[in-house]
């Protein structure tokens, strides 16, 4: 009789590595290997277009704070224009007052008189003669 031997094969276990706790703990953050990651990666296309709506987004708000900027100076200017406009129209209606452009003539020697007749119509009555 022969002896046979039974040869038993332990298989090795194949090891898993196990799992990590965290899924985005901060060394993988900061060595980039978040970035790598299927799911992050699947991604990709969406996070671009979030980072491109954050962009014009931004953009939008310097180029409104810069039109509200110039509508407040546009509005100061036109407020000082104003106040110089009614300032002008206040000294015109008092310079061309009979009793001034008078006075001023006499100033001035311009050899004006103030005249004391109404001024008179001029009728034409037939204008087939002209």
């Amino acid at each position: 009789m022969i002896e046979e031997k039974e040869t038993i094969e332990f298989e090795e276990e194949k090891q898993i590595p196990k799992a990590k706790s965290r899924k985005g703990s901060f060394r993988d953050i900061i060595d980039g290997s978040v970035l790598t990651r299927q799911n992050v990666v699947k991604q990709l296309p969406f996070i671009l277009f979030l980072t491109f709506l954050g962009i014009l987004y931004i953009g939008n708000r310097y180029h409104a704070e810069k039109v509200i900027r110039k509508t407040t100076e546009m509005e100061q200017e036109m407020r000082d224009l104003r106040s110089e406009y009614i300032t002008t129209a206040a000294e015109l209606m008092y310079k061309s007052k009979q009793s001034q452009i008078l006075r001023m003539s006499n100033e001035y020697n311009l050899g004006l008189e103030e005249s004391f007749e109404p001024p008179k119509k001029i009728v034409i009555e037939d204008l087939d003669d002209y």
